[in-house]
């Protein structure tokens, strides 16, 4: 008897078509930024993607700078992968003096494992929040 529930149930599972069993891309994308496999998307850049100051510090010359993280919401597709990817170099944003040594500075752990599917659900997370 145990066996035939198990099998009816696994049955049940396997061919159900029940939208409500699984999760939307919008909630996988929320999981995924907020938790990565790896450090969350919102420590750096907000809980809304808007970017953040990370620190400031003082530079070699005496001149605070402050650097914060570019805002997710203003990427695409192809560069926001591109960027998860260290593929291109993102100037972060840097309030400083044009004499500072800072050019680049990456500091984003890379994120290549990420699969295209799991960018877009991050989009659409991100971008969802604006409606």
């Amino acid at each position: 008897m145990l066996i035939r529930l198990s099998f009816i149930f696994l049955f049940s599972l396997l061919f159900a078509k029940n939208d409500e069993w699984f999760i939307t891309n919008l909630e996988y994308g929320k999981m995924l930024y907020n938790n990565p496999r790896g450090i969350s998307c919102a420590k750096c850049h907000g809980s809304k993607g808007q970017g953040k100051i990370i620190t400031s510090f003082i530079n070699s010359k005496g001149k605070k700078e402050i650097i914060k993280t570019y805002p997710f919401k203003k990427l695409t597709f192809e560069r926001l992968k591109k960027a998860l990817f260290h593929q291109i170099k993102i100037k972060p944003i840097i309030k400083r003096n044009p004499e500072s040594p800072l050019k680049y500075i990456n500091i984003m752990p890379k994120y290549d494992y990420l699969t295209d599917n799991e960018i877009k659900a991050i989009l659409l997370y991100l971008t969802s929040k604006d409606k």
